[in-house]
């Protein structure tokens, strides 16, 4: 049914009369008749007869009015409705897809911007995958932060700050002092993470590409502890600029210029269209925004 003929009926209703309900509706009294025409062919019934000079409704008319009304409100409070957010007030969860990196370096300083402005906020984190567009598509993730060449197609991004790798050494390596040729990086033993779900894949085939050769000692499935194996051996790892800097802090690690130049990439944060406009998950991507855009 015609949604403009709920309204019909209720006019015809209210003022007892088809040109009444005509200009109240802003429509021509014939359009009005045939509106009520369609309403008494759907019902089976007259709904309205005339009384001299008003319509009277007929009992089936008088036990549909009060329906009427009810579905015109919901139908009105649906169409006036605006999902608003408080941060201060919602306990609502965020799942967000990190490479074990961004947990490292971002996710403190990003726990401590969301306990300021919203201490009930809850963060579910899940680490990137090969079934990180599938979880965005879902609805079961919200959002995904990393390099993720994969994502580029079919969802939103934002690009947050540009990477680029640096090779990382134990402080008093024997061999790697001022500055790591190439002729010291082919000689020495490397240790290499294996990240299916991001686009890190792109060294390995960059130094291939250049003829370079990497002799990899250990692979490792994860970024989790690697500074530690840098620390407690000679191995060379190819990392991440911002992994680096936090690994360097501790002043146990050094890290170096590689001796070519391998391709820079931008971290970006992603989602799907189904969540663009939320305003819960808005201002969660400003809030990211906010802490990680230079």
């Amino acid at each position: 049914m015609d949604l403009r003929l709920l309204h019909v009926f209720d006019e015809i209703f209210k003022t007892s009369s088809v040109s009444r309900a005509a200009e109240a509706l802003g429509l021509g009294q014939p359009a009005v008749s045939i509106a009520l025409q369609r309403l008494r062919a759907h019902f089976g019934d007259a709904l309205f007869v005339r009384v001299g000079a008003r319509m009277e409704p007929t009992p089936l008319a008088r036990e549909l009015a009060p329906r009427m009304r009810q579905a015109l409100a919901a139908v009105d409070d649906a169409l006036g409705h605006r999902s608003r957010f408080e941060p201060r007030a919602t306990t609502r969860s965020f799942v967000v897809g990190m490479s074990d990196i961004s947990q490292i370096v971002l996710l403190p300083a990003l726990w401590a911007r969301l306990r300021e402005e919203a201490p009930g906020v809850a963060i579910e984190v899940r680490p990137l995958s090969t079934q990180t567009p599938q979880q965005l598509e879902a609805g079961e993730a919200d959002l995904a932060i990393g390099f993720m060449p994969q994502l580029d197609a079919g969802f939103y991004e934002l690009k947050l700050f540009p990477q680029r790798y640096v090779c990382m050494v134990r402080v008093g390596h024997p061999r790697v002092h001022e500055r790591l040729t190439r002729a010291l990086f082919e000689s020495e033993s490397h240790v290499v993470v294996s990240d299916p779900g991001t686009g890190h894949a792109v060294v390995e085939r960059e130094l291939e590409r250049r003829g370079v050769r990497r002799r990899v000692a250990l692979r490792v499935p994860n970024y989790v502890g690697l500074s530690y194996l840098v620390e407690g051996t000679d191995l060379i790892a190819t990392v991440p600029l911002r992994l680096a800097e936090v690994v360097g802090r501790q002043r146990r690690c050094r890290s170096f210029d590689p001796p070519l130049a391998l391709p820079a990439y931008e971290i970006k944060l992603h989602w799907h269209e189904r969540f663009h406009q939320d305003p819960g998950h808005r201002w969660m991507r400003s809030v990211i925004t906010r802490l990680l855009r230079p």
